[in-house]
């Protein structure tokens, strides 16, 4: 009889971190898995730094704005993380849990849809720009990287943070894109209630295929 294999799904606090020491921790996790490793969902806070995938353009980081750029390797163009944003990755093996890559971005961003239609705000998806939008400002990036049939990086939903550094860039790629957070929505949850609900809706989309 073959090991049994864990179907839930760790979930660790690590807290506020750099990105790149925590990217570096992703790969590595990703490469060292193998088929029994239970799937990881890491919730952080980072330090200010741009993040440009990599067939992100250079060009979309409008001015120096004194805060570190870091060229990664998941999909989508350029986004920014700081205090104030949730930030969720999952660490999945995407066979196991019956999902494709496509899919597995719609559940992704269900889950942020859930979230805030329980605070009664109404968001939507935007075709060909992933995320998660709330009357046309975005509320939620994501991007994901698969390797051997395994995802890592994520998505992240703005809280309660300064905005200003996304005037800097052209979110994702999109010139002139508005960006908001549960803040400014109405939605007045501090950073760790946040998480434990975002970790809640994730967890609930997942458990659709477990």
């Amino acid at each position: 009889m073959g090991a049994v294999i864990d179907a839930a799904v760790h979930v660790r606090r690590l807290g506020r971190v750099a990105y790149e020491p925590t990217w570096r921790a992703m790969r590595e996790f990703t490469a060292a898995r193998d088929e029994y490793t239970p799937d990881e969902i890491w919730l952080v806070e980072h330090e200010p730094v741009f993040t440009l995938g990599m067939a992100g353009s250079p060009e979309h980081l409008l001015r120096d704005a004194g805060i570190p750029l870091v060229k990664i390797d998941r999909g989508g163009q350029i986004t920014y993380h700081g205090p104030g944003q949730a930030v969720a990755y999952l660490l999945l093996d995407l066979p196991r849990r019956g999902l494709k890559v496509r899919e597995l971005v719609s559940r992704m961003e269900q889950a942020v849809i859930d979230l805030l239609a329980s605070h009664g705000v109404a968001a939507e998806r935007l075709a060909g720009a992933p995320g998660v939008y709330v009357g046309g400002a975005k509320i939620a990036a994501l991007g994901l990287r698969v390797r051997h049939g395994c995802s890592y990086h994520g998505l992240a939903l703005n809280v309660d943070m300064d905005l200003a550094p996304f005037s800097a860039i052209n979110p994702c790629g999109y010139e002139g894109m508005a960006v908001t957070q549960l803040r400014d929505v109405g939605i007045n949850l501090d950073l760790r209630q946040a998480e434990d609900a975002l970790v809640s809706h994730l967890l609930q989309q997942l458990e659709r295929h477990a």
